[in-house]
């Protein structure tokens, strides 16, 4: 049976590609990887919420993820309620304010459901359940959040100390109180004591009770939401809160900006098999393991190998001898660190940003709203690079100051424009397109274009870029 009114999902699609780095990137973050199945991490959530009880679903991501959001939503028939773009990163209480502005406009007493877009929930009848059992208090104004019940001493979670069952909502307790994220011992008395919930991040509330207690707890958030918001604009599939007023948002996760301060906080504690990936050793506990103690994916082969976590995304991984170890090589970078040093992962992603290297944000393959390009072979005045483009999609209209390029069609039609002119290529013809040529490349068929492009000149960077004209807004 529907619910009336339908919730909203408000799915928050942020991340800097740290803690599961390298096989997540700054423009590739963990919510777009097949990470535990067939379908990413965004994709399975999308899922989890497409029953007749959840309307169309509400996103908040960054501006550089926008096509990936509406692609991959795309890609399982979902069509977005909307896809506002944070124009800075400040955390959940604003990313919620701008969802709860944009549904209260329709109606404040629209029911939202705010989920990160990358964790895993193994039980998702559980799940629904848990979201069934919050509805009441969630409609009657109160703040309610979904306790994770502990199955070991975990210290890298915050807790949830719950209180008395709620009378009109028994699933429901109030909450006694938040916890940091605890030391060892600290973390083995939650569990013993009982009572203590991990906490998810996941909430549900009334659009307008959120903007009224964020307007008594934090009016400044509140009000550079209001204003981002009034002041923001459509940009074809997605809407843009103007970028000057969001500057003046303070950085607040809704915890601290709501969750501690309101005597209306709630908490139904839930058994749904759920785990944030926080790191690579949460994969290595999610994960099938063999006789060994190893998780294994990819093109991997052990011997003497035990409670490992062996993932290969390029070529063979070969693991010999060792122990409680992570092993993760993509095509341009490996990580290996001990299972207890996996907090650290961070650190060598800072030490990238300050040596003005790029593996931190993004992969060899370097998706577009197009398609994508990979980079087979990088040398002094050269550059081989692999593209694909999608049926009916298209590069902008563009040019290049200072280099010119060779494209061969390996499988497909390509139209291409150069200059005045308009050619059709297919498999195994090409073009050349010397420096300042105005050009497009576009795919009319139903199959994947794809084309081996060689660049040659003093200089190959990506900003050497001037665009004319552009189906996806970006000239």
């Amino acid at each position: 049976m529907t619910r009336d009114p339908q919730i909203v999902p408000v799915i928050l699609s942020g991340g800097a590609g740290q803690r599961l780095w390298p096989l997540s990137r700054q423009q590739y973050p963990k919510q777009f990887l097949k990470l535990n199945g067939e379908e990413s991490m965004l994709q399975d959530t999308l899922r989890r919420l497409g029953g007749d009880d959840f309307s169309a679903a509400l996103f908040v991501c960054n501006d550089e993820h926008r096509f990936l959001v509406a692609e991959q939503a795309r890609a399982i028939g979902h069509r977005p309620r909307a896809i506002v773009l944070e124009p800075d990163g400040r955390n959940t209480a604003p990313a919620a304010a701008l969802a709860a502005l944009i549904l209260a406009a329709d109606d404040p007493d629209t029911l939202m459901l705010l989920a990160p877009s990358d964790h895993v929930i193994e039980n998702t009848d559980a799940f629904l359940d848990a979201v069934d059992a919050a509805v009441p208090a969630a409609a009657e104004g109160r703040f309610v959040t979904f306790g994770i019940r502990p199955d070991r001493a975990a210290t890298g979670y915050g807790y949830i100390k719950a209180g008395a069952p709620l009378p009109d909502a028994p699933a429901c307790e109030t909450i006694s109180h938040f916890a940091e994220k605890p030391d060892r011992a600290t973390a083995e008395r939650y569990l013993a004591e009982g009572g203590y919930f991990w906490n998810s991040g996941i909430f549900l509330f009334r659009a307008g009770a959120y903007l009224d207690a964020l307007g008594a707890l934090r009016p400044d958030i509140l009000e550079a939401c209001r204003a981002s918001v009034a002041a923001g604009r459509n940009d074809i599939d997605f809407f843009r809160p103007d970028p000057d007023a969001f500057a003046a948002c303070p950085s607040q996760s809704i915890d601290y900006a709501v969750m501690e301060h309101t005597d209306l906080g709630a908490i139904v504690p839930v058994d749904m098999g759920w785990n944030d990936l926080g790191s690579w050793d949460a994969l290595w506990h999610i994960g099938e393991r063999d006789a060994d103690g190893n998780v294994t994916s990819g093109d991997v082969i052990t011997q003497g190998a035990s409670n490992s976590y062996l993932h290969s995304s390029g070529p063979l991984l070969a693991a010999v001898g060792i122990e409680d170890v992570l092993l993760i090589a993509t095509p341009d970078a490996v990580l290996a660190v001990a299972r207890d040093q996996v907090d650290a992962v961070k650190d060598v992603v800072s030490t990238l940003k300050t040596s003005g290297r790029t593996e931190h944000l993004h992969h060899d393959r370097v998706h577009r709203p197009w398609g994508w390009y990979q980079s087979l072979d990088l040398g002094e005045r050269f550059q081989v690079k692999h593209l694909m483009v999608k049926p009916g999609a298209g590069l902008s209209l563009q040019s290049h100051q200072h280099r010119a390029e060779h494209w061969v069609v390996v499988s497909g039609t390509a139209r291409v424009t150069r200059g005045e002119e308009v050619l059709t290529l297919c498999e195994n013809q090409s073009t050349y397109l010397p420096a300042g040529t105005i050009h497009s490349l576009e795919n009319p068929g139903d199959a994947p274009l794809r084309v081996i492009e060689v660049q040659t000149g003093n200089y190959l960077g990506e900003d050497d870029i001037v665009r004319y004209e552009d189906r996806y807004g970006r000239t």
